[in-house]
């Protein structure tokens, strides 16, 4: 994720320094903390200006919660940039005098369904990010938050983002037979997965599209031997086709059955030689509320 100072406000805000945050709420308007799954204070990671995420907000009939729907809510999707240190709506969320449910979720997107909405991650997630469009590993990477019953008298609505896919980090190390450099045209690939799912905006829960199709997802690099993606939750039960690493005209190949949770990081060690035939695969533990 993107790196973020500050408070996400649907209002202005004017940043302090190392004292209390001083800022102007319109009268009635709700301001929102936007926490990253790696972060336990609003001032630290992760996003970065230009980013955008998406709102919505109910209103409870006495005690009873009002469902989210595509239209018809409180507030509908209501797109919020950020500008490097104010977050900006493009239409303010006022309070309602009854209890609220928030959502917030990230990237921004133009949902079809709540419940079911069709989405997918990138294949190629090493795509750099453009004036238009967000990284292909960037735009992989849902997050989703909810503050439930909140009230005016309450103050700030806190969401706490947590991410709802599976991610990957691959380091590449040298075994005893491996001798030269890792060449520039290293290339790294997990295989076997389905990279489309449906969304439910409701509980922010991915489900692994049944109908999609396994294909190979080429991961970004982030360093000379460490590279990122970004899955769809699911489980492999059979051996199949799992990480392959090119370079210099040789195809490094693993086979292997994984479970891919949701919200959770794995650490991927492939031990290189100088045969694709002697590849070593140690895979680490689980990392949650990844940065």
């Amino acid at each position: 994720m993107k790196r973020y100072i500050g408070l996400a406000t649907l209002a202005l805000l004017v940043m302090g320094c190392e004292k209390e945050d001083s800022y102007q709420v319109e009268e009635g308007a709700m301001r929102i903390e936007v926490l990253h799954p790696s972060a336990t204070r609003a001032t630290e990671t992760a996003f970065e200006s230009g980013d955008v995420i998406g709102l919505y907000a109910t209103e409870y009939a006495g005690e009873v919660a009002a469902p989210l729907q595509i239209s018809g809510n409180w507030a509908n999707n209501v797109a919020t940039t950020y500008n490097g240190s104010v977050w900006t709506p493009a239409k303010k969320i006022f309070w309602s005098e009854n209890k609220m449910d928030v959502y917030g979720y990230y990237p921004y997107m133009t949902p079809t369904s709540i419940d079911e909405h069709l989405w997918s991650v990138q294949l190629d997630q090493s795509t750099p990010e453009t004036a238009d469009a967000l990284s292909g590993y960037e735009a992989s990477d849902f997050l989703w938050a909810k503050a439930t019953g909140v009230e005016q008298t309450n103050g700030d609505v806190q969401l706490q983002f947590k991410h709802k896919c599976t991610k990957m980090v691959i380091k590449l190390v040298k075994g005893e037979a491996f001798t030269d450099e890792f060449p520039n045209d290293t290339e790294v690939y997990l295989h076997s997965t389905v990279p489309t799912a449906t969304i439910n905006f409701t509980t922010g829960n991915i489900s692994k599209d049944i109908y999609g199709e396994r294909q190979k997802i080429k991961a970004r690099q982030v360093s000379i031997d460490t590279y990122e993606v970004i899955l769809i939750p699911q489980s492999i039960t059979e051996n199949m086709p799992f990480i392959e690493v090119t370079m210099g005209g040789i195809s490094y190949l693993t086979e292997d059955m994984f479970s891919y949770l949701p919200g959770v990081q794995y650490s991927v060690a492939i031990t290189l030689n100088s045969s694709p035939e002697q590849i070593e695969v140690e895979i680490g533990g689980e990392v949650t509320d990844w940065e």
